[in-house]
């Protein structure tokens, strides 16, 4: 190791995080280095969020006609156009724009694996040998997370697909078994059943969508038998083989052929491989921060962490909001301007240097059918929290905007409110194309927004956001 690279501040991982963590980092003055070894751009714009999605979109919008009287769809969903749009919106898996994008806003992008040697110390391996790379003063952590893969003999060995390999998909398995019933899991089999694959979801707990309320579970259930695929609860996988017919799968009661198999049971922080223990943290651990990120266990408060690594988020928007969050406190403690670096020093909860809205204002969509999205707390966890829960549901198909969308439409929505504070901590919503509805709840729970002042932000007639007149009403307003 002959050459040294000295940073004001090192970013490891090139994925939206860490690209966000950058740029926002770099709006003082200092001197950033991105570090990746894969593509720029990461897992969200190849082999996740957005390849997912564009796969999904097809099915969704054939079901969307379907439903509408007057315009009678007959066709099935066309997977190679699917396929070939999605490989346009992956960039054919070439990082050339990111890469552009990266070089344009003045950010070092280097090639290689990173590992720490000690406090702001890294060595880059690269084909071209190893660096040395310090940072003067900040090192942020932005390295996402990998599929788990449980411990179920023969699993390992028959070299499942994980969500990489689903979203990425050249040819269509007739027979796929899906492992996990959580948000890769029912989304993936959705995009196969619309392919035609007969799909089997193994999943152990006794819903899906364990995060979300139960009522969301069991409609996402229920449409995807209606999309004909086998959905088996409580089910525990025993063993796993491959041979020249396919894929074995053991269950308890019965065992599962097919083609290719998918684990979808989880992800887990990837830190394993970067020398942690050189500055006191558990490699293969979540690196703990505060609410403006830094690492609490290490000392100097050089060391940052963002998005999956942490362990307190494990979406993308959120993981570009902590990102967006450590990079201005980075800028603002270590950079040239002094009015930044005071207002860090005097940041309260909501301010743009603290990540407030990872505690209990966290947004999720699942691309289902039908469509899943919630914030903030279910009932059940804000009773786990103390909190005075009062429970306002909602049949969406009541709506007269539900009407005018589909005479089946089918629907529900839900709020928990504390109802000692007279405000919303928590929104969930089900049906066809409630994605978009979600900020209205977000902005609410972030904003602590109490219900009798939102009932005078009147709804537009005829829309699905009438459920906010609607909730209104069933509270007493």
């Amino acid at each position: 190791m002959t050459q040294q690279l000295t940073f004001d501040v090192i970013v490891l991982g090139a994925g939206v995080a860490g690209e966000n963590a950058a740029d926002r980092a770099s709006r003082t003055g200092l001197s950033v280095a991105l570090i990746e070894h894969a593509l720029v751009g990461g897992a969200c714009s190849y082999w996740a969020c957005m390849p997912s999605k564009v796969l999904l979109r097809p099915g969704a919008a054939l079901a969307a006609a379907r439903e509408a009287p007057g315009a009678p769809v007959d066709s099935a969903v066309d997977v190679a156009a699917v396929l070939a749009r999605r490989d346009d919106v992956a960039a054919h898996w070439d990082d050339a724009g990111q890469v552009g994008w990266v070089e344009s806003v003045g950010i070092e992008l280097l090639r290689g694996h990173a590992r720490f040697t000690g406090p702001r110390e890294l060595t880059l391996s690269s084909d071209d040998g190893e660096t040395a790379v310090v940072a003067r003063h900040a090192v942020i952590v932005a390295t996402g997370s990998t599929p788990i893969v449980p411990p179920v003999p023969g699993l390992a060995e028959v070299k499942p697909w994980t969500s990489r390999e689903a979203t990425s998909v050249q040819h269509v398995p007739a027979r796929l078994v899906v492992l996990g019933g959580g948000v890769v899991g029912v989304e993936m089999a959705t995009v196969f059943a619309d392919f035609g694959s007969d799909v089997t979801l193994v999943v152990r707990g006794p819903r899906l969508l364990a995060g979300a309320e139960p009522f969301a579970g069991e409609a996402v259930a229920e449409s995807l038998r209606a999309l004909g695929v086998t959905v088996l609860l409580d089910a525990q996988t025993s063993s796993v083989t491959r041979d020249a017919d396919g894929v074995h799968v053991e269950l308890a009661d019965r065992t599962i052929d097919a083609d290719e198999l998918l684990v979808a049971t989880g992800r887990r922080p990837r830190t394993d491989d970067l020398g942690l223990e050189s500055v006191g943290l558990v490699s293969g651990k979540p690196i703990a921060v505060d609410d403006a990120l830094t690492a609490t266990g290490v000392d100097g408060g050089w060391l940052f962490a963002v998005g999956d690594v942490t362990g307190r988020t494990a979406t993308t928007h959120q993981g570009k909001y902590d990102a967006r969050v450590a990079g201005d406190v980075v800028a603002a403690r270590f950079g040239s301007d002094a009015a930044a670096r005071e207002a860090e020093d005097a940041a309260g909860p909501w301010s743009r240097y603290r990540a407030t809205a990872d505690e209990a204002s966290v947004p999720q969509v699942v691309f289902s059918r039908p469509e899943v999205a919630w914030v903030g707390h279910t009932e059940a966890s804000a009773k786990e929290a103390g909190i005075d829960v009062r429970v306002v549901p909602y049949d969406l198909a009541n709506l007269s905007g539900a009407t005018v969308l589909s005479p089946t439409y089918a629907g529900q929505a839900q709020l928990v409110l504390d109802e000692a504070r007279g405000v919303i901590v928590g929104a969930t919503f089900v049906g066809p194309d409630i994605a978009e509805m979600l900020h209205a709840a977000t902005v609410a729970v972030v904003g602590q927004v109490p219900l009798a002042r939102l009932w005078h932000a009147v709804p537009a007639y005829p829309t699905l956001s009438e459920v906010w007149l609607r909730f209104g009403e069933a509270a007493g307003l």
